[in-house]
């Protein structure tokens, strides 16, 4: 046998191992829907399409909660009341300038990079990113290595350490998986907008924008283009999906 073949067959057995792990993980009675397949049939994903958020930092109020709230009752996301471990898709971050004392509070989130460190260190194949630039997790072949977790420089993922139960069908979750945001891709597949920005517009908040980066007759595109906005760790040139105004 040579070299190569050994590689494969040691990579396939690699492979089935892990999904078999990944399976004893899943609680009982839950059946999981592969995220990728979250579309309408007749409206296959496109890289003509990348989906951003566009936060303005200005109108987030300091103390306001709305969208992680909504984020939770979305898909599900119940504390046990160790915030270290709690899942957190969205979280609420305070920033202060040293120098003047200034203060301003931001939402934090899956930033769903162009080129995502997460999927690159992923030994499996369960972190991906979708064809429309959405990052996500496929839970039935996730293993629970957290190499994504290191490699995320935003702090953006979790672990899921609890048993779970109650559910939801559009959003499953499962004991020993890593999970983040997704945009709420069952939502924009159905054409409606994300929880948090959803939650956020409906209290005439307005500080998130959700929408295609690549139509320049969005509203995304519209404010991207007219004001000037930030990537965080723009260093990294991951070409994040998710941009700041006001920091």
């Amino acid at each position: 046998m040579t070299d190569n073949a050994q590689t494969d067959t040691s990579r396939r057995r690699f492979l089935g191992g892990a999904a078999t792990a990944a399976a004893g993980l899943i609680a009982p009675g839950v059946l999981l829907h592969k995220v990728a397949q979250a579309r309408p049939a007749d409206q296959p994903v496109s890289s003509a399409v990348r989906w951003g958020m566009l936060i303005d930092t200005n109108k987030c109020a300091n103390g306001c909660s709305d969208c992680v709230d909504a984020c939770a009752e979305q898909h599900g996301l119940t504390g046990h009341g160790r915030p270290e471990t709690d899942a957190q898709w969205i979280r609420k971050v305070n920033l202060r300038d040293k120098q003047t004392g200034y203060t301003q509070t931001l939402p934090l989130l899956c930033q769903h990079c162009e080129h995502p460190p997460c999927v690159d260190v992923c030994p499996t194949g369960a972190s991906f990113k979708r064809a429309d630039g959405i990052v996500l997790v496929d839970k039935h072949i996730c293993i629970g290595c957290r190499y994504c977790m290191m490699a995320c420089p935003y702090k953006a993922r979790s672990f899921i350490h609890e048993t779970l139960e109650d559910q939801l069908p559009d959003t499953p979750r499962g004991k020993g998986t890593v999970e983040s945001c997704n945009f709420c891709v069952v939502r924009v597949d159905e054409g409606k907008q994300p929880a948090c920005v959803e939650a956020c517009t409906g209290e005439n908040h307005n500080a998130m924008i959700f929408g295609d980066m690549n139509d320049p007759a969005s509203e995304i595109s519209r404010q991207l283009k007219q004001y000037n906005s930030r990537q965080i760790r723009a260093d990294l040139e991951l070409n994040t999906g998710v941009r700041y105004r006001g920091i």
